[in-house]
């Protein structure tokens, strides 16, 4: 399957961020953010279900329209908050979430950290998590304040001090937790800086989530 790939993400800034993802590994990338920055996503997450699924789907069909038939959903919480699989069914289109990723990931750890943008996405990966390995160990966060620092362009190393990351790191492997999830697709803009600063082994999902939307 050819073509473009519509990238679907919670604000422009994590749409970008997704786009430039794939272009870097030769993949063509079309943006469509559903809101217009973190708080008014937030707000869209806790919106009716019927009122989500008809925007996704406008989106959806907006980007078949310009030739898509695959999507890349860059966005954890929307993830949580969508019935992806079954805009997937209706509209036929390969659509690939973190939230697969999870399913896999499940099975292969013990006990499990997890930062997300809001409680919306945490609550959402820790469904996913838990049903694929209800004996999972999981802690987790929620870090609005970090998705807006990222979004205001601070610089990686300045916000890991500034949010006090790496004590939440050190927290999570006090506990127990084998790894840390990153639970928004913003959080690796500082991944290399906080992997400086913890032992635990942090996980992004995009490259699984790129091998199921290309295999």
């Amino acid at each position: 399957m050819n073509g473009p790939i519509a990238v679907l993400a919670g604000t422009p800034v994590d749409t970008r961020m997704g786009v430039a993802y794939l272009e870097e590994r030769g993949l063509p990338g079309v943006p469509f953010p559903l809101s217009r920055g973190p708080r008014e996503q937030t707000a869209f997450q806790h919106a009716p279900a019927a009122d989500k699924r008809r925007q996704a789907l406008a989106v959806l069909r907006g980007a078949m329209a310009q030739g898509c038939r695959r999507a890349f959903v860059y966005c954890n919480s929307l993830s949580a908050a969508v019935d992806f699989p079954g805009l997937a069914e209706e509209t036929g289109m390969r659509i690939v979430t973190p939230l697969d990723v999870y399913r896999r990931l499940a099975l292969r750890y013990r006990a499990l950290g997890v930062i997300a943008a809001n409680a919306q996405g945490l609550s959402g990966i820790e469904k996913v998590l838990l049903e694929a390995n209800p004996a999972l160990d999981l802690l987790g966060a929620c870090a609005l304040p970090v998705v807006l620092a990222v979004e205001a362009g601070m610089p990686p190393e300045e916000l890991v001090e500034r949010y006090r990351l790496a004590a939440l790191a050190a927290w999570f492997a006090d506990g127990g937790m084998e790894a840390l999830v990153l639970g928004c697709t913003h959080f690796p803009y500082f991944k290399e800086a906080l992997a400086a600063r913890t032992r635990l082994p942090l996980v992004d999902p995009a490259e699984e989530m790129l091998r199921l939307l290309t295999q």
